[in-house]
């Protein structure tokens, strides 16, 4: 189910056939017609509340009162925003008022949706995703390198991700596992990108179909490592990990908000572009992936005129728009506190026609 999905994600993304699109976002939205209980943000009407307890957002935030994976208690300066429960009864709200859908109905008989137990799925994925995150603190600990030296990794990366074709989980997972090893090992300068290569290589290896040749990556690296130092980081860093590889992304979250979200192909390129910004940033590592995907998903909707959020959103997201706002806001600001001379390979990207050229949009702030 999770590679059929990504499939269609992908597919969307880079514009192929109308069938996968409809697959990824469940309807396609009409900017004149209200369809699927989806309202235009100018075009608001007035509906009866049918407010239901079981919509409303539980406190899903794990790594707020707890420790990160090594145990190490959060300060008031690290934790995650807290999640916000709205109170019953907003009858102003259109999430809380308008027609939930059941956003697996059509896919019921596709074994390969697993629609069944999708949602356990995912109630897993949220109780597991502050496991697999990192402390958002952890580069305190390195002697050798910093948060900017990161961020020009994961730069260089999504151009590699991007060079090779890859499935966009593959970068994300690429990116946890980089960040977990680091949080655990110290690692010297000129040793940083071999990490990178090395756990592009885990992950692709466990993602991809067919995975690069060495002598590939040995040539991206510009030959500064031989094959045997790939080899050999890719053993240390699998060793310090135990072996876990296996995560929730951002971006696992992110195919199943975008279907609740009845995307169109506009707000699934922004979403895109939006997520793979945030990881760039390591003040961002404060959130959750989950919590960053609903961000992509508010921000996308945002900009294209659509309500920020829907009910059907929270009821297959978990959050209400007041949670995701503060995130959505901080999110927004590492965006435009990047220097755009120095990571540049993100907006390069969605820049493209391939990617409905989203990157010289004008991306709403006003919230």
């Amino acid at each position: 189910m999770t590679r059929n999905t990504r499939a269609f994600i992908n597919r969307s993304v880079n514009g192929n056939a109308r069938g996968a699109l409809r697959d990824v976002t469940n309807s396609t939205y009409n900017a004149n017609t209200a369809k699927n209980g989806e309202v235009d943000v100018n075009k608001r009407k007035a509906s009866t509340v049918d407010e239901n307890p079981a919509l409303l957002p539980a406190n899903l935030n794990p790594r707020q009162n707890q420790g990160g994976e090594n145990g190490s208690i959060l300060t008031a300066r690290q934790q995650p925003a807290p999640v916000h429960i709205a109170p019953p009864n907003r009858s102003d709200s259109y999430q809380y008022t308008g027609h939930v859908d059941d956003i697996d109905e059509r896919d019921a008989d596709d074994p390969l949706c697993a629609t069944d137990y999708v949602q356990d799925m995912y109630q897993h994925f949220r109780l597991k995703e502050s496991v697999t995150s990192v402390r958002p603190i952890y580069m305190e600990s390195q002697n050798h390198i910093n948060e900017r030296m990161r961020s020009i990794l994961v730069d260089w990366l999504v151009e590699v991700h991007l060079k090779f074709k890859m499935v966009p989980e593959t970068l994300y997972l690429t990116i946890n596992i980089i960040d977990r090893y680091l949080e655990k090992s110290q690692v010297s300068r000129p040793r940083l990108q071999l990490v990178g290569v090395a756990a592009l290589l885990i992950a692709s290896k466990y993602e991809e179909i067919y995975p690069p040749e060495l002598h590939d990556l040995e040539h991206i690296c510009a030959n500064a490592y031989s094959k045997e130092d790939i080899l050999k980081r890719e053993e240390i860093i699998l060793k310090t990990l135990d072996y876990k590889v296996t995560i929730p992304s951002a971006h696992a979250f992110l195919v199943r908000y975008l279907k609740a979200a009845h995307a169109d192909r506009k707000i699934v390129q922004f979403s895109c572009y939006i997520l793979d910004g945030t990881l760039q940033s390591y003040d961002l590592l404060h959130y959750l992936p989950s919590q960053l995907a609903a961000a992509a998903v508010l921000i996308a909707r945002r900009c294209v005129g659509r309500n920020s959020w829907s009910p059907t959103l929270l009821k297959y997201a978990n959050y209400c728009e007041e949670d995701i706002l503060p995130v959505a806001r901080a999110v927004l600001a590492e965006k435009a506190s990047v220097s755009s001379e120095e990571l540049r390979a993100v907006n390069k990207k969605y820049s493209s026609s391939r990617y409905g050229e989203v990157a010289t949009m004008e991306i709403m702030s006003d919230f």
